[in-house]
């Protein structure tokens, strides 16, 4: 397993559009000392301040057919996402194949200002737009 601590992010925005969301491509070593895919992942980020903890799912990219998977053996390389943040996306994933690759666990403080005049409600039992 890796415990890897990332420092401080912030974000701050005057236009709330969506839901501000944390996208990871994790990569590794393989055998051969090639860089590959180890997973992707997505989630949004919770709309009530305070102090959270998220458990992001992890997943793979498959190969669709016995050719892809045949010759990303014989070459070594496995598939992956072009752009990491197709994961956060609709568009396209109906017809993808993965594999989960286990989850992260992702702490966070979440801190707003300001957020009710941009019309959202948040408080312990509601959050989202009224």
């Amino acid at each position: 397993g890796i415990n890897a601590e990332y420092g401080e992010v912030t974000l701050k925005s005057t236009n709330p559009y969506g839901r501000p969301r944390l996208v990871i491509a994790e990569y590794g070593l393989d055998a051969y000392g090639r860089d590959v895919v180890r997973g992707y992942g997505s989630v949004l980020f919770p709309l009530i301040p305070g102090s959270h903890k998220i458990k992001m799912p992890m997943f793979v990219p498959e190969s669709t057919s016995l050719l892809q998977k045949f010759t990303s053996w014989l070459l070594g390389t496995r598939p992956e996402f072009v752009d990491p943040k197709f994961v956060t996306q609709s568009d396209g994933r109906e017809v993808t194949r993965v594999r989960s690759q286990g989850s992260i666990a992702v702490s966070c403080n979440i801190m707003t200002k300001d957020i009710v005049n941009a019309g959202y409600v948040v408080d312990s039992t509601h959050s989202g737009r009224p």
